[in-house]
Protein backbone atom coordinates (compact mmCIF):
# COMPACT_ATOMS: atom_id res chain seq x y z
CA UNK A 1 0.00 0.00 0.00
CA UNK A 2 1.47 3.34 -0.75
CA UNK A 3 0.82 6.33 1.86
CA UNK A 4 1.13 9.75 0.80
CA UNK A 5 1.71 12.79 3.89
CA UNK A 6 0.35 15.89 2.97
CA UNK A 7 2.59 18.29 5.18
CA UNK A 8 5.79 17.57 6.86
CA UNK A 9 5.06 19.45 10.58
CA UNK A 10 5.23 17.99 13.70
CA UNK A 11 2.34 15.39 12.96
CA UNK A 12 3.30 14.73 9.34
CA UNK A 13 6.33 13.87 9.78
CA UNK A 14 6.45 11.77 12.90
CA UNK A 15 3.46 10.13 10.91
CA UNK A 16 4.87 9.71 7.64
CA UNK A 17 8.61 8.38 9.50
CA UNK A 18 6.83 5.91 11.39
CA UNK A 19 4.64 4.55 8.66
CA UNK A 20 7.66 4.14 6.31
CA UNK A 21 9.14 2.05 9.68
CA UNK A 22 6.53 -0.60 9.51
CA UNK A 23 6.97 -1.28 6.04
CA UNK A 24 4.50 0.93 4.27
CA UNK A 25 5.80 2.82 0.62
CA UNK A 26 5.49 6.95 1.91
CA UNK A 27 5.89 9.50 0.27
CA UNK A 28 5.84 13.22 1.81
CA UNK A 29 4.73 16.19 0.80
CA UNK A 30 5.39 19.93 1.69
CA UNK A 31 5.47 23.38 0.04
CA UNK A 32 8.49 24.47 1.01
CA UNK A 33 11.62 23.04 -1.02
CA UNK A 34 14.74 24.12 1.20
CA UNK A 35 12.62 22.16 3.95
CA UNK A 36 11.58 19.32 1.54
CA UNK A 37 15.33 19.00 0.31
CA UNK A 38 16.79 19.04 4.36
CA UNK A 39 14.32 16.07 4.65
CA UNK A 40 15.55 14.25 2.40
CA UNK A 41 19.15 14.46 3.28
CA UNK A 42 17.80 12.90 6.23
CA UNK A 43 17.92 15.82 8.52
CA UNK A 44 14.91 16.56 10.60
CA UNK A 45 13.38 19.74 11.08
CA UNK A 46 12.06 19.14 14.96
CA UNK A 47 13.25 18.01 18.03
CA UNK A 48 11.71 14.64 18.74
CA UNK A 49 13.48 11.63 20.60
CA UNK A 50 14.14 8.95 18.18
CA UNK A 51 12.87 10.49 15.07
CA UNK A 52 16.66 11.08 13.46
CA UNK A 53 17.44 7.30 13.23
CA UNK A 54 13.95 6.22 11.68
CA UNK A 55 14.27 9.25 9.30
CA UNK A 56 17.73 8.17 8.25
CA UNK A 57 16.70 4.33 8.21
CA UNK A 58 13.78 4.57 6.11
CA UNK A 59 15.37 7.06 3.43
CA UNK A 60 18.37 4.68 3.33
CA UNK A 61 16.09 1.74 2.36
CA UNK A 62 13.59 3.25 -0.18
CA UNK A 63 10.48 3.16 1.84
CA UNK A 64 10.49 7.31 2.62
CA UNK A 65 10.79 10.07 -0.08
CA UNK A 66 9.97 13.92 0.28
CA UNK A 67 8.43 16.07 -2.65
CA UNK A 68 6.88 19.36 -3.69
CA UNK A 69 5.36 17.94 -5.94
CA UNK A 70 1.22 17.00 -4.92
CA UNK A 71 0.37 15.35 -8.13
CA UNK A 72 2.87 12.69 -7.43
CA UNK A 73 1.18 11.84 -4.37
CA UNK A 74 -2.11 12.20 -5.79
CA UNK A 75 -1.69 8.95 -8.35
CA UNK A 76 0.95 7.61 -6.44
CA UNK A 77 -1.05 6.86 -3.60
CA UNK A 78 -3.77 5.18 -2.45
CA UNK A 79 -4.26 6.68 1.13
CA UNK A 80 -3.92 10.46 1.66
CA UNK A 81 -2.89 11.76 5.07
CA UNK A 82 -3.82 15.97 5.44
CA UNK A 83 -1.24 16.73 8.37
CA UNK A 84 -1.62 20.74 7.68
CA UNK A 85 -1.88 23.60 10.25
CA UNK A 86 -5.12 24.48 11.71
CA UNK A 87 -3.55 27.69 13.54
CA UNK A 88 -5.93 29.48 16.05
CA UNK A 89 -7.92 32.48 14.20
CA UNK A 90 -8.57 35.47 15.95
CA UNK A 91 -11.66 34.49 17.45
CA UNK A 92 -9.83 31.40 18.57
CA UNK A 93 -11.79 29.09 15.93
CA UNK A 94 -9.50 26.99 13.83
CA UNK A 95 -8.13 28.11 10.36
CA UNK A 96 -8.85 25.58 7.75
CA UNK A 97 -7.54 27.37 5.11
CA UNK A 98 -4.63 24.94 4.57
CA UNK A 99 -7.20 21.29 4.62
CA UNK A 100 -9.65 22.95 2.60
CA UNK A 101 -6.88 24.53 -0.21
CA UNK A 102 -4.80 20.76 -0.04
CA UNK A 103 -8.23 19.36 -0.66
CA UNK A 104 -9.28 21.29 -3.74
CA UNK A 105 -6.11 21.02 -4.83
CA UNK A 106 -6.44 17.04 -4.79
CA UNK A 107 -10.00 17.18 -6.37
CA UNK A 108 -8.83 19.36 -9.31
CA UNK A 109 -6.17 17.07 -9.84
CA UNK A 110 -8.43 13.55 -10.07
CA UNK A 111 -11.36 15.75 -11.70
CA UNK A 112 -8.94 16.40 -14.46
CA UNK A 113 -7.66 12.70 -15.20
CA UNK A 114 -9.77 10.20 -16.75
CA UNK A 115 -8.41 7.27 -13.98
CA UNK A 116 -7.69 8.94 -10.78
CA UNK A 117 -8.57 5.21 -9.04
CA UNK A 118 -10.40 5.26 -5.32
CA UNK A 119 -8.51 6.91 -2.84
CA UNK A 120 -8.61 7.37 0.80
CA UNK A 121 -8.21 10.94 2.41
CA UNK A 122 -7.68 11.38 5.51
CA UNK A 123 -7.80 13.98 8.19
CA UNK A 124 -4.26 13.83 10.14
CA UNK A 125 -4.60 17.42 11.57
CA UNK A 126 -7.10 18.76 14.61
CA UNK A 127 -9.91 20.04 12.86
CA UNK A 128 -13.33 21.20 14.44
CA UNK A 129 -16.12 18.75 14.17
CA UNK A 130 -18.12 19.53 10.73
CA UNK A 131 -14.60 19.36 8.91
CA UNK A 132 -14.61 15.92 7.50
CA UNK A 133 -17.95 17.02 5.88
CA UNK A 134 -16.58 20.25 4.66
CA UNK A 135 -13.64 18.33 2.59
CA UNK A 136 -16.38 15.99 1.07
CA UNK A 137 -18.46 19.18 -0.01
CA UNK A 138 -15.21 21.04 -1.42
CA UNK A 139 -14.01 17.71 -3.32
CA UNK A 140 -17.84 17.06 -4.44
CA UNK A 141 -18.29 20.48 -5.82
CA UNK A 142 -15.43 19.34 -8.36
CA UNK A 143 -17.63 16.99 -9.84
CA UNK A 144 -16.36 13.72 -7.99
CA UNK A 145 -18.66 11.06 -7.53
CA UNK A 146 -18.03 10.12 -4.19
CA UNK A 147 -18.29 6.73 -2.89
CA UNK A 148 -16.52 5.28 -5.82
CA UNK A 149 -13.61 8.02 -6.49
CA UNK A 150 -12.74 8.53 -3.05
CA UNK A 151 -13.69 8.52 0.81
CA UNK A 152 -12.70 11.60 3.56
CA UNK A 153 -11.76 10.01 6.88
CA UNK A 154 -11.41 11.94 10.45
CA UNK A 155 -8.23 10.09 11.73
CA UNK A 156 -7.08 12.06 14.98
CA UNK A 157 -3.68 12.12 16.78
CA UNK A 158 -3.01 11.50 20.23
CA UNK A 159 1.39 12.39 20.45
CA UNK A 160 2.75 13.99 22.92
CA UNK A 161 5.59 15.96 21.62
CA UNK A 162 9.35 14.05 23.23
CA UNK A 163 7.40 10.41 23.17
CA UNK A 164 5.23 11.07 19.79
CA UNK A 165 7.01 8.15 18.18
CA UNK A 166 6.57 5.42 20.99
CA UNK A 167 3.28 7.18 20.66
CA UNK A 168 2.91 6.45 17.30
CA UNK A 169 4.19 2.97 16.94
CA UNK A 170 2.73 1.30 20.46
CA UNK A 171 -0.91 3.83 20.16
CA UNK A 172 -2.99 3.43 23.25
CA UNK A 173 -5.95 3.11 20.47
CA UNK A 174 -6.61 4.71 17.27
CA UNK A 175 -9.76 6.52 16.25
CA UNK A 176 -10.97 6.14 12.48
CA UNK A 177 -14.10 8.21 11.77
CA UNK A 178 -16.02 6.84 8.55
CA UNK A 179 -19.25 5.76 7.45
CA UNK A 180 -17.99 3.96 4.88
CA UNK A 181 -16.81 0.86 5.23
CA UNK A 182 -14.64 0.22 2.74
CA UNK A 183 -12.65 3.22 4.03
CA UNK A 184 -12.41 1.97 7.26
CA UNK A 185 -11.51 -1.61 6.34
CA UNK A 186 -8.12 0.52 4.60
CA UNK A 187 -7.85 2.20 7.51
CA UNK A 188 -7.61 -1.41 9.86
CA UNK A 189 -5.02 -2.66 7.46
CA UNK A 190 -2.94 0.35 8.04
CA UNK A 191 -2.94 0.37 11.88
CA UNK A 192 -3.32 -3.35 12.96
CA UNK A 193 0.49 -3.80 12.63
CA UNK A 194 0.42 -1.20 15.46
CA UNK A 195 -2.08 -2.80 17.72
CA UNK A 196 -1.06 -6.38 18.06
CA UNK A 197 -0.78 -6.25 21.54
CA UNK A 198 -4.49 -5.73 21.49
CA UNK A 199 -5.45 -1.98 21.88
CA UNK A 200 -8.33 -1.12 19.90
CA UNK A 201 -8.81 0.54 16.76
CA UNK A 202 -12.11 2.48 17.38
CA UNK A 203 -14.44 3.02 14.16
CA UNK A 204 -17.40 5.72 14.59
CA UNK A 205 -18.89 8.54 12.38
CA UNK A 206 -16.96 11.42 11.23
CA UNK A 207 -17.73 13.75 14.05
CA UNK A 208 -17.79 11.47 16.72
CA UNK A 209 -14.08 11.19 15.84
CA UNK A 210 -13.68 15.05 15.85
CA UNK A 211 -14.86 15.54 18.87
CA UNK A 212 -12.78 12.73 20.24
CA UNK A 213 -9.76 14.86 19.60
CA UNK A 214 -10.87 18.05 21.64
CA UNK A 215 -12.58 16.25 24.10
CA UNK A 216 -9.48 14.41 25.06
CA UNK A 217 -7.08 17.54 25.17
CA UNK A 218 -9.99 19.86 26.54
CA UNK A 219 -10.24 16.94 29.73
CA UNK A 220 -6.10 16.98 30.20
CA UNK A 221 -6.27 20.77 30.37
CA UNK A 222 -9.07 20.50 32.56
CA UNK A 223 -7.15 18.62 35.00
CA UNK A 224 -3.95 20.73 34.57
CA UNK A 225 -5.87 23.88 35.52
CA UNK A 226 -7.76 22.44 38.21
CA UNK A 227 -4.67 21.14 39.95
CA UNK A 228 -3.15 24.38 39.55
CA UNK A 229 -6.27 25.82 41.51
CA UNK A 230 -5.31 23.62 44.36
CA UNK A 231 -1.81 24.68 44.41
CA UNK A 232 -2.60 28.04 44.71
CA UNK A 233 -5.31 27.19 47.24
CA UNK A 234 -2.63 25.22 49.46
CA UNK A 235 -0.68 28.01 49.51
CA UNK A 236 -3.20 30.27 51.44
CA UNK A 237 -3.68 27.07 54.33
CA UNK A 238 -0.75 25.82 54.34
CA UNK A 239 -1.22 22.36 53.04
CA UNK A 240 0.87 20.54 50.59
CA UNK A 241 0.08 20.32 46.74
CA UNK A 242 2.62 17.08 46.37
CA UNK A 243 0.65 15.14 49.07
CA UNK A 244 -2.86 16.19 47.69
CA UNK A 245 -1.78 15.36 44.45
CA UNK A 246 -0.44 11.89 45.64
CA UNK A 247 -3.64 11.34 47.67
CA UNK A 248 -6.56 12.30 45.19
CA UNK A 249 -4.41 10.55 42.35
CA UNK A 250 -4.27 6.73 43.56
CA UNK A 251 -7.90 6.85 43.35
CA UNK A 252 -8.28 5.32 40.01
CA UNK A 253 -11.58 6.98 38.60
CA UNK A 254 -9.11 10.14 38.95
CA UNK A 255 -5.23 8.95 38.35
CA UNK A 256 -2.24 10.58 38.24
CA UNK A 257 -1.29 11.53 35.22
CA UNK A 258 -1.56 15.40 34.54
CA UNK A 259 -1.79 16.39 38.23
CA UNK A 260 1.49 18.31 38.28
CA UNK A 261 0.94 22.00 39.10
CA UNK A 262 3.33 24.32 37.51
CA UNK A 263 3.11 27.49 35.15
CA UNK A 264 0.15 26.85 32.89
CA UNK A 265 -0.03 24.30 29.80
CA UNK A 266 1.30 25.08 26.88
CA UNK A 267 2.22 24.08 23.43
CA UNK A 268 0.63 23.82 19.64
CA UNK A 269 -2.17 21.79 21.09
CA UNK A 270 -3.90 22.09 24.49
CA UNK A 271 -4.34 26.07 24.38
CA UNK A 272 -5.55 25.75 20.41
CA UNK A 273 -7.84 22.92 21.23
CA UNK A 274 -9.35 24.23 24.06
CA UNK A 275 -10.00 27.46 22.11
CA UNK A 276 -11.64 25.62 19.16
CA UNK A 277 -13.86 23.69 21.14
CA UNK A 278 -15.03 26.66 22.86
CA UNK A 279 -15.57 28.58 19.83
CA UNK A 280 -17.45 25.86 18.18
CA UNK A 281 -19.74 25.12 21.47
CA UNK A 282 -20.43 29.39 21.13
CA UNK A 283 -21.29 28.45 17.19
CA UNK A 284 -24.15 26.38 18.43
CA UNK A 285 -24.92 28.51 21.01
CA UNK A 286 -23.73 26.00 23.97
CA UNK A 287 -22.79 27.67 26.96
CA UNK A 288 -19.12 26.23 28.17
CA UNK A 289 -18.86 27.44 31.28
CA UNK A 290 -15.93 25.22 32.17
CA UNK A 291 -13.51 25.79 28.99
CA UNK A 292 -13.11 29.11 30.54
CA UNK A 293 -12.63 29.02 33.65
CA UNK A 294 -9.28 25.98 31.98
CA UNK A 295 -8.40 29.09 29.85
CA UNK A 296 -8.84 31.69 32.42
CA UNK A 297 -7.03 30.01 35.29
CA UNK A 298 -4.26 28.85 32.49
CA UNK A 299 -3.96 32.33 31.57
CA UNK A 300 -3.17 33.56 35.24
CA UNK A 301 -0.73 30.57 36.00
CA UNK A 302 1.51 31.04 33.35
CA UNK A 303 2.48 34.29 34.63
CA UNK A 304 2.13 33.89 38.14
CA UNK A 305 5.60 33.11 38.52
CA UNK A 306 6.83 36.05 37.27
CA UNK A 307 4.65 38.41 39.44
CA UNK A 308 6.06 36.47 42.53
CA UNK A 309 9.72 37.06 41.33
CA UNK A 310 8.97 40.86 40.22
CA UNK A 311 7.49 40.96 43.92
CA UNK A 312 10.36 39.17 45.67
CA UNK A 313 12.62 42.36 44.14
CA UNK A 314 10.07 44.96 45.39
CA UNK A 315 8.40 45.83 42.28
CA UNK A 316 10.56 46.50 40.15
CA UNK A 317 13.82 44.10 38.47
CA UNK A 318 15.68 47.17 36.90
CA UNK A 319 19.35 46.12 37.30
CA UNK A 320 18.79 42.53 38.08
CA UNK A 321 19.83 39.38 36.14
CA UNK A 322 17.61 36.76 36.11
CA UNK A 323 19.03 33.08 34.77
CA UNK A 324 16.07 31.12 33.19
CA UNK A 325 16.31 27.12 32.85
CA UNK A 326 13.96 25.82 30.63
CA UNK A 327 12.04 27.60 27.24
CA UNK A 328 10.44 24.69 25.98
CA UNK A 329 6.35 24.63 26.66
CA UNK A 330 7.74 21.29 27.84
CA UNK A 331 10.51 19.11 28.29
CA UNK A 332 11.81 16.62 25.52
CA UNK A 333 10.73 18.92 22.37
CA UNK A 334 12.15 22.20 21.24
CA UNK A 335 8.81 23.58 20.55
CA UNK A 336 7.86 27.25 22.42
CA UNK A 337 4.66 28.08 20.91
CA UNK A 338 2.66 29.09 23.75
CA UNK A 339 5.23 28.05 26.24
CA UNK A 340 4.55 28.92 29.81
CA UNK A 341 8.16 29.54 29.92
CA UNK A 342 8.07 32.56 27.56
CA UNK A 343 5.25 34.23 29.08
CA UNK A 344 7.22 34.65 32.57
CA UNK A 345 10.51 35.90 30.78
CA UNK A 346 8.17 38.51 28.86
CA UNK A 347 6.74 39.63 32.18
CA UNK A 348 9.99 39.75 33.56
CA UNK A 349 11.27 42.01 30.41
CA UNK A 350 8.81 44.28 31.16
CA UNK A 351 9.82 44.71 34.86
CA UNK A 352 13.37 45.29 33.97
CA UNK A 353 15.36 42.72 34.20
CA UNK A 354 18.12 41.02 32.54
CA UNK A 355 17.31 37.62 31.03
CA UNK A 356 19.94 35.33 30.61
CA UNK A 357 18.55 31.70 29.89
CA UNK A 358 19.64 27.79 29.02
CA UNK A 359 17.76 25.51 27.30
CA UNK A 360 18.76 21.69 25.87
CA UNK A 361 17.34 21.97 22.85
CA UNK A 362 14.83 25.36 22.45
CA UNK A 363 17.16 27.91 21.76
CA UNK A 364 17.08 28.19 18.11
CA UNK A 365 13.35 28.13 18.63
CA UNK A 366 13.51 30.84 21.26
CA UNK A 367 15.90 33.03 19.49
CA UNK A 368 13.36 32.67 16.57
CA UNK A 369 10.94 34.74 18.99
CA UNK A 370 13.39 37.16 21.24
CA UNK A 371 15.88 37.60 19.12
CA UNK A 372 18.38 39.34 21.26
CA UNK A 373 16.52 40.92 23.72
CA UNK A 374 17.20 38.22 26.10
CA UNK A 375 20.75 36.75 26.36
CA UNK A 376 21.97 32.58 25.37
CA UNK A 377 24.42 30.58 27.43
CA UNK A 378 25.86 27.03 26.09
CA UNK A 379 25.67 25.17 29.29
CA UNK A 380 23.25 25.83 32.35
CA UNK A 381 25.81 27.06 35.17
CA UNK A 382 26.92 29.45 32.47
CA UNK A 383 24.06 31.59 33.05
CA UNK A 384 24.18 31.81 36.44
CA UNK A 385 27.17 33.56 36.49
CA UNK A 386 26.48 37.03 38.59
CA UNK A 387 22.66 36.57 38.40
CA UNK A 388 20.55 37.74 41.40
CA UNK A 389 18.21 34.33 40.81
CA UNK A 390 17.62 31.25 38.47
CA UNK A 391 14.10 30.72 37.77
CA UNK A 392 13.36 26.89 36.83
CA UNK A 393 10.62 27.44 33.67
CA UNK A 394 10.68 23.65 31.85
CA UNK A 395 11.04 20.47 33.79
CA UNK A 396 13.98 18.93 31.69
CA UNK A 397 15.55 15.70 33.45
CA UNK A 398 19.11 17.54 33.02
CA UNK A 399 17.91 20.03 35.81
CA UNK A 400 16.42 17.39 38.67
CA UNK A 401 19.90 16.72 40.20
CA UNK A 402 21.98 19.73 39.73
CA UNK A 403 25.26 20.83 41.03
CA UNK A 404 23.75 23.19 44.11
CA UNK A 405 26.91 23.80 45.69
CA UNK A 406 27.88 25.33 42.22
CA UNK A 407 24.67 26.94 41.67
CA UNK A 408 25.23 28.87 45.11
CA UNK A 409 29.30 29.47 43.72
CA UNK A 410 27.42 31.43 40.56
CA UNK A 411 24.83 32.85 41.82
CA UNK A 412 24.88 36.58 43.49
CA UNK A 413 22.69 35.17 45.61
CA UNK A 414 21.17 31.74 46.61
CA UNK A 415 17.85 32.65 45.74
CA UNK A 416 15.59 29.84 43.27
CA UNK A 417 11.99 30.33 41.79
CA UNK A 418 11.13 26.51 41.02
CA UNK A 419 8.06 26.87 38.49
CA UNK A 420 8.30 22.74 38.08
CA UNK A 421 8.57 21.97 41.11
CA UNK A 422 11.77 19.70 40.68
CA UNK A 423 13.41 20.06 43.80
CA UNK A 424 12.37 19.37 47.90
CA UNK A 425 11.71 22.73 49.51
CA UNK A 426 12.85 21.38 52.81
CA UNK A 427 16.05 20.56 50.93
CA UNK A 428 16.11 23.91 49.67
CA UNK A 429 15.99 25.22 52.77
CA UNK A 430 18.65 23.23 55.09
CA UNK A 431 21.13 23.90 51.79
CA UNK A 432 21.06 27.89 52.27
CA UNK A 433 18.67 28.81 49.39
CA UNK A 434 15.47 30.80 49.41
CA UNK A 435 13.13 28.87 47.45
CA UNK A 436 10.18 29.67 45.91
CA UNK A 437 7.93 26.77 43.94
CA UNK A 438 3.91 26.21 43.66
CA UNK A 439 1.83 25.02 46.39
CA UNK A 440 4.12 23.70 48.64
CA UNK A 441 5.57 25.01 52.36
CA UNK A 442 9.14 25.45 52.91
CA UNK A 443 9.20 22.34 54.87
CA UNK A 444 7.61 20.05 52.35
CA UNK A 445 8.78 16.76 51.37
Amino acid sequence: MHIAIVGTGYVGLVTGTCFAEMGFDVLCVDIDEKKVEQLKRGVPTIYETGLEMLLKRNIKEGRLDFTTDLARAAFGSDVLFLALPTPPGGNGAADLSYVKKAAGDLADLWAGSSDSGYHVVVNKSTVPVGTADAVREIMESRKLNVGEDFDVVSNPEFLREGVAVADFMKPERVVVGTRSERAAEIMRTIYEPFVRQGNPILVMDERSSEMTKYAANSFLATKISFINEVANLCEEVGANVDQVRKGIGLDSRIGNLFLYPGIGFGGSCFPKDVQALKRTADEYGYDFKILDAVLNVNDRQRIQMADRIVSSFGGSLEGKRIAVWGLAFKARTDDVRESPAHYVIQELLKAGAQIHAFDPEAMGTTKAVFGDAIAYGSEPYEVLEDADALAVLTEWHEFRRPDFDRIKLKLKNPVVFDGRNLFKPHRMKKMGFEYTSVGRPEYGD
